[in-house]
């Protein structure tokens, strides 16, 4: 009886709130990124994980694709499936792996490009929209990912987190694995906000947004919140009222600080709770 009463909440809620732009899939989806990173380029190094102590960084092959592993010293806490931005497995991604691998977390940061990556916008259009157009790919390389975690890397529960299309792919893992995968932390990523879809998720969901971003529109994050809510989901939804899309790059020319700090911060707890 309960759940039937915040189901009927959410529809008069959702009914309240004014239309939502839609978070479009296919080929929409890629424009809207790529109106979000007009201007936008990566800067190797901006993250600050290259030297984290003890951190030891490889590649490996994980399945499909070759990935890039940063071990902890010591025996990991968990497994983290990393999952990559527009751009790529890049020198970024490489060193929030370093970073998560440097909190006790064995990092695998997943290559949904197979080898290539974006140096400038137009680039990174073409991939994630030839990544958009082969819907086995990814689930291809998420899965694979967190089998090695559990098989090779030893761990007993795995988590996800990404950012931009890594934050959508974050949502997409937890749904399409939703009994092995432990935690899902999405940033700013396309969401799925309707319940029958949201039903099977068993993990703890925490979901960074920002306030501005036009491409994941702050409406869609709270019909997935109150979806979330609806079903009785764990989950933690915050967002940076004047953050924009990708705020929490630091190679990226969106990159805020203080909300980056936090939204760290606020990730790191609840790795540390749930996994």
């Amino acid at each position: 009886m309960r759940k039937m009463l915040l189901l009927l909440a959410l529809v008069a809620a959702c009914q309240a709130l004014p239309a939502a732009e839609p978070v479009e899939r296919g080929a929409g989806y890629v424009e809207a990124m790529a109106r979000e990173h007009a201007g936008d380029q990566p800067v190797a190094g901006a993250a600050g994980g290259e030297a984290a102590a003890g951190v030891v960084g490889a590649e490996v092959d994980y399945g499909p694709g070759r990935g890039y592993l940063a071990r902890p010293a010591g025996t990991p806490r968990a497994g983290l499936v990393v999952i990559h931005e527009w751009w790529g497995l890049n020198e970024n991604i490489r060193e929030m792996s370093n970073r998560l691998a440097a909190e006790g977390y064995l990092a695998l940061a997943v290559d949904l490009y197979e080898g290539e990556v974006a140096g400038e916008p137009g680039e990174a259009r073409t991939l994630m929209q030839a990544l958009m157009g082969d819907e086995d790919r990814a689930e291809r390389h998420l899965g694979a990912a967190l089998r090695w975690l559990e098989d090779e890397g030893g761990v007993a529960q795995v988590g996800s987190i990404g950012w931009c299309l890594g934050g959508a792919m974050s949502l997409r893992l937890a749904l399409q694995m939703p009994e092995e995968l432990d935690a899902a932390v999405i940033y700013y990523g396309r969401l799925v906000t309707e319940p029958a879809e949201l039903a099977p998720l068993r993990m703890p969901i925490l979901g960074i947004f920002g306030g501005q971003d036009r491409g994941i529109p702050v409406e869609s994050v709270r019909e997935f919140e109150m979806a979330l809510q609806a079903l009785g989901k764990t989950h933690e939804i915050v967002i940076y009222d004047d953050a924009d899309h990708a705020f929490a790059n630091p190679s990226g020319t969106r990159y805020q600080p203080e909300a980056a700090a936090d939204a760290w911060r606020r990730t790191l707890a609840f790795l540390d709770e749930h996994l």
